[in-house]
C-alpha cells in the first residue's frame, strides 16, 4: 500500500470513531511502525486550571499507540494495556501524539508515544510519555 493510500485509510478509520470526531483528531502520519495524531486544543478539552485534561492526553496516547502498531500488525488490533506519565501541564494550541513501534512480533507490538503540545509558532513541548502493548485480533 502506498503511503498516501495508507494515510487515507488510517484517516478513514479514525473518522469512523465518534469520539475522535468529537475531539477533532486527525492522523498526520502513518506507516512503517509509526503514527502521529493531532488535535486542536480547545477550551472544552481543558480542566479547571486551564490545562488539557489528562483524559484527552490518554485518549491521544491510546489511539496513536494503536495506529502505530496497526501499521505493522494490520488493521485488526486492540490495545492490551498502556501506561502514561505526565511530565508537565499541557498548554498550547495543538496536541500531538507521536508513536513508534519499539518491538513487534506476528501478533503483538510494544509502542512508545510522546505527547507534545505545539505553540503558535509550531514549537513542541513534551507533556507526557506513554508506552503500550497492542495485540492483533481475529
Amino acid at each position: 500500500m502506498t503511503e498516501p493510500t495508507a494515510l487515507a485509510l488510517a484517516r478513514d478509520i479514525l473518522l469512523a470513531q465518534p469520539f475522535s470526531r468529537l475531539v477533532g483528531a486527525d492522523v498526520r502520519a502513518f506507516g512503517d511502525g509509526g503514527a502521529t495524531l493531532e488535535l486542536p486544543i480547545r477550551e472544552d478539552l481543558r480542566q479547571q486550571n486551564g490545562f488539557v485534561h489528562g483524559g484527552v492526553l490518554s485518549y491521544a496516547a491510546d489511539n496513536a499507540i494503536t495506529f502505530a502498531a496497526g501499521s505493522v500488525l494490520g488493521a485488526a488490533v486492540l490495545t492490551a494495556g498502556f501506561s502514561i506519565d505526565y511530565v508537565r501541564p499541557a498548554v498550547g494550541v495543538t496536541l500531538r501524539a507521536r508513536a513508534e513501534v519499539l518491538h513487534a512480533s506476528r501478533r503483538q507490538a510494544v509502542v512508545r508515544c510522546e505527547l507534545l503540545t505545539l505553540d503558535e509558532e509550531g514549537g513542541e513541548t513534551l507533556c507526557a510519555l506513554a508506552q503500550g502493548t497492542v495485540r492483533a485480533v481475529g
